[in-house]
Parts: structure tokens; C-alpha cells; sequence
């Protein structure tokens, strides 16, 4: 009975030795687990910052967007506007230079007459 007790003893010493090394394994994987958790914990809570700025970027934005769009109309309106000023002035010019030259025929014929 003496060999089966000492292979019996080897047997729960190699054991003891085993599972001691699956807990060691473990507490290191705990470890590692605990320092991804940290990062991921850094990782949502940046991304938590990042979506406020983004949002308050966007809402900026969208601000600028508009007064850029009131601009465009307010730009192409004052173009029309002031093209059709240019249009009557023309037309005006036009009409004076003709009645100047009317208005020179008559008073160089009644002057010279």
C-alpha cells in the first residue's frame, strides 16, 4: 500500500501545482481584463465628448448654412435689382441723348433761321 499512497500524494501534489497555476493564469487575465475595461471606460467617455462637439459642431454649422443661404438672396436679389437700375439708366441716357438732339435741331434751326 506504501507505492499506491506516495503515487497518490504525487498525484494531489501535481494537482495542488496545477490548479495553482490556472489561478495564477486567471489573476493575470483578471489583470489584463481590468486594464481593457479602464481603456474602454477612457475610450466611452471620449467618444461621449466627441459626439458633444460634433453635435454642437452640426448645430454651428447649420447655423452658418442658413445666414450663408439668406446671404446668396439677399446677394442675387441686390444683383437683379441693381441690373434692372442699369437697364432704366440706359434707357433714360437714351431717351435724353435723343431729346438733346432734338431739342439742339430746333433751337439750331430757330436760331439760324
Amino acid at each position: 500500500m506504501g507505492e499506491s499512497s506516495t503515487a497518490m500524494m504525487s498525484t494531489n501534489s501535481e494537482l495542488v501545482t496545477h490548479i495553482d497555476s490556472m489561478k495564477e493564469k486567471r489573476s493575470e487575465l483578471d489583470r489584463f481584463i481590468q486594464k481593457e475595461e479602464e481603456e474602454k471606460a477612457r475610450i466611452v467617455n471620449d467618444l461621449r465628448i466627441l459626439n458633444e462637439r460634433l453635435a454642437r459642431v452640426d448645430e454651428g454649422l447649420a447655423r452658418k448654412y442658413a445666414a450663408r443661404q439668406e446671404y446668396d438672396k439677399t446677394i442675387a436679389e441686390t444683383e437683379n435689382a441693381f441690373s434692372k437700375i442699369i437697364d432704366s439708366s440706359r434707357t433714360l441716357l437714351h431717351v435724353l441723348k435723343r431729346e438733346s438732339t432734338t431739342l439742339s435741331k430746333k433751337h439750331v434751326s430757330d436760331n439760324w433761321s
